[in-house]
């Protein structure tokens, strides 16, 4: 048996007009190509090809069917044959399984999908009922014409309408449930799922009807919705106009991604048939293995709002996991795809693809715009946003090409960009267990107060990392009296153990780039400082008072739970109060 998956990949990797044209003489009329119909040996150009819908159709004889169909019928192949022969033709290995035989259990699902098409198309044309739909899609510029090829139409407001029309043609309310055209309430009972929309067809690779968006006309809410999850349909995995689009795709081997269904019709009417959407949501991975599999080369033309660019990005970096090339399309200032190419057409539409830039670029580019790479705070910002991208990118020679680009808007080195970049995404606070310290706080016990509680000698600290970031040659003989756990603030501790990991030469800004935002913020501050340098041996000096007055409290609270070697804690605590005497420690530090 042949896996239906293997099929789908068969069947979308065909190109069908160059291969029917192989035994008809196809030419082209219009978005189709026409020719003599094999069938019944016509003579007239009655025999049409269409490489959108993935179908030919004779208007004479009435013989229709994809290009699988067309070998079982013009050669008298059996079904496998015909799939194996057309696999052989366009390079997709055949691994037959054992499993079901018969019908497609699916088939179903097309069949119902499909006659709920031709419903709402009908009541569409209805002259009362369809009027508002009409009437909105007069004021997008979409004429009938178009319409019909695009196979919209109208779900009635009347709750029974669809649903008695398709019992009348023998589907019931369980096939129709399955199909997603009917939903069911928490109480069991049944209701139609589009009602007062305009509605768009949702057809798989193979071009069978899977599912449906629907658009409110007039007051309501959700603006779209779509079908839900079936057999079927799968919103992470379809792509609006993928059926009519792939062959395009492949013969210009790149795509074009709109965010919108009218934008991917609008495009696609101008003659820009390379054209796909998601269903109103995020592009997700399989929507992106869909497209690897028919392109490496993506083209994304999102809306240029802040909505649009994040929506931008995120598609660009899921296109990018898959080892994909990304630009971005940029329109003049206030347009969308939609009004753009209704205005103006699809030949300056390509010359503004013809521009686009690389998505890596595009941040950059926008990042420097907004001046991010102005001061170190929000340098180090500006390349937590570039990071992300380059951790994405499959290739590997994309991805050296980002680190280089980075690195070099960033000021950082290329070596530490790419260690950063190669370390997973740090999970939120929130999401982290709580830590060991807080679990007894919580439970209502009382403990030797951690290290982070005791705050005096901050400004110490502060002293000390100042002057190893104004004086590296200090850096060494800090480092030799000092360990991150003599330090208590959380930001000058990490600056500490960044010059601790990367050495006393680190650039500035490459510290900038490991440390957390917070403590690029306190970096700037340090360096902005412009008065004279405290005395190191002053600030070790407050530092060491300070733990021995940490470790005083530590002991005290020991000693009152009666835990560890009371002779030994208190011969610790003689050891503490001579060496905070020989310090000169406040007298607090040593009683």
């Amino acid at each position: 048996m042949i896996p239906d998956e293997t099929i789908e990949r068969v069947r979308e990797s065909a190109d069908i007009v160059q291969i029917i044209g192989e035994h008809v003489n196809l030419k082209r009329s219009g978005a189709d190509y026409r020719g003599p119909c094999p069938f019944h040996q016509g003579k007239n150009r009655n025999f049409s090809v269409s490489p959108r819908r993935g179908m030919y159709h004779c208007f004479v004889c009435h013989e229709s069917g994809d290009v699988f169909r067309f070998f079982q019928k013009h050669l008298g192949l059996d079904w496998p044959s015909a799939i194996r022969l057309v696999a052989e033709r366009v390079g997709v290995p055949i691994l037959e399984t054992r499993g079901r035989q018969g019908p497609d259990e699916r088939e179903p699902l097309w069949e119902v999908n499909a006659a709920a098409a031709e419903f709402f198309r009908a009541r569409l044309r209805d002259q009362q009922e369809g009027r508002a739909a009409r009437e909105y899609l007069a004021s997008r510029a979409l004429d009938e014409p178009l319409v019909e090829r695009h196979g919209l139409g109208w779900a009635p407001r009347d709750p029974r309408a669809m649903r008695d029309h398709l019992a009348q043609l023998g589907y019931d309310d369980t096939r129709q449930l399955e199909g997603g055209l009917l939903a069911q309430r928490d109480d069991g009972e049944l209701r139609t799922r589009f009602r007062g929309r305009l509605m768009i067809p949702i057809l798989d690779g193979a071009g069978r009807h899977v599912g449906f968006g629907g658009r409110v006309i007039g007051d309501g809410e959700p603006k779209y919705l779509n079908s839900p999850e079936t057999r079927v349909f799968s919103k992470g995995a379809l792509l609006f106009n993928y059926h009519a689009a792939r062959h395009a795709i492949r013969k210009e081997d790149r795509v074009l991604v709109v965010e919108g269904f009218f934008d991917a019709i609008r495009i696609a009417e101008s003659g820009v048939d390379w054209v796909v959407a998601p269903l109103g949501t995020a592009l997700a991975e399989g929507q992106a293995a869909l497209l690897r599999r028919t392109t490496k080369n993506a083209y994304l033309l999102y809306d240029a709002d802040a909505a649009g660019l994040r929506a931008t990005f995120r598609a660009g970096d899921e296109l990018l996991k898959h080892g994909m090339s990304v630009q971005i399309v940029t329109l003049p200032a206030g347009e969308d795809p939609d009004s753009y190419v209704r205005a103006n057409g699809g030949e300056p539409l390509l010359e503004h693809i013809a521009h686009a830039i690389d998505v890596f670029e595009r941040k950059i580019q926008l990042l420097e715009r907004g001046g991010w790479f102005s001061d170190l705070r929000r340098k180090r910002r500006a390349l937590d946003r570039l990071i992300p991208t380059i951790r994405a990118t499959a290739d590997p020679l994309t991805r050296d090409l980002y680190l280089t680009r980075a690195a070099e808007v960033g000021g950082v080195s290329k070596e530490l960009l790419g260690a950063e970049a190669d370390r997973p995404e740090r999970p939120s606070r929130a999401n982290q267990p709580a830590s060991r310290t807080d679990a007894p706080r919580a439970a209502g016990r009382r403990v030797p107060p951690p290290a982070a509680r005791i705050t005096r000698g901050i400004s110490a600290e502060a002293a000390l990392v100042r002057v190893m970031l104004r004086d590296r040659s200090q850096v060494t003989f800090l480092l030799e009296r000092l360990g991150t756990e003599d330090f208590q603030d959380p930001e000058y501790k990490a600056i500490f153990a960044a010059l601790v990991e990367h050495g006393a030469d680190t650039p500035i800004e490459s510290l900038a780039l490991v440390v957390p935002a917070a403590a690029v913020e306190r970096l700037e501050k340090l360096l902005a400082d412009d008065s004279p340098l405290a005395s190191v041996d002053d600030a070790l000096r407050t530092i060491e008072c300070r733990g021995i007055l940490q470790r005083n409290a530590e002991i005290d609270e020991l000693r009152r739970l009666k835990r560890g070697d009371g002779d030994a804690l208190f011969a610790e605590k003689g050891r503490l109060a001579r060496r905070a005497q020989e310090l000169k420690c406040p007298q607090q530090f040593w009683k």
